[in-house]
């Protein structure tokens, strides 16, 4: 074996939920052990300490339900299963939503002093209204009182 074999898998642990509430994140990693021997054919298995944290993170009674991971086959022979992630996406996904932002920023700036002038010429009609709200209340309570 010259080259290293990668494979990536979505392993569902559901099954995990069989077994009692304490031992649940032992059992998955039980499980995910398991997989990697039957699909990559080896007897070593090394589970890589972010993935370990992945699923001891919610506690020993609730780890994910589904998890997906790369698995490793390297030349002295042990398969490392670690978490997968994607890193082409991460890289694109911070440069668009850079551009949208800025793009709102100068045309929320462009309309703020429109917006400022209309709320000052509302306001003043308001206060007008609230000294009228209050005598009407204090209308109704002198007949209640006879």
């Amino acid at each position: 074996m010259s080259q290293e074999l990668e494979r990536v898998y979505t392993i569902p642990l559901g099954k995990v939920l069989i077994s009692q509430s304490q031992h649940r994140a032992v059992r998955a990693i039980n499980m995910i052990k398991e997989f990697a021997r039957h699909h990559m054919k080896v007897e070593t298995i090394k589970i890589d300490e972010e993935l370990a944290r992945k699923i001891w993170a919610r506690g020993v009674r609730s780890p994910p339900r589904k998890i997906k991971v790369r698995m490793s086959k390297t030349d002295e022979g042990y398969v490392l299963v670690s978490q997968f992630t994607d890193d082409v996406e991460s890289a694109v996904t911070p440069e668009k939503e850079t551009r949208k932002v800025e793009d709102k920023v100068e045309t929320i700036v462009e309309e703020a002093p429109a917006k400022e002038e209309a709320p000052a010429k509302e306001e003043a009609p308001a206060k007008e209204e609230a000294p009228a709200k209050e005598e009407a209340p204090a209308k109704e309570e002198a007949p209640a009182k006879d």
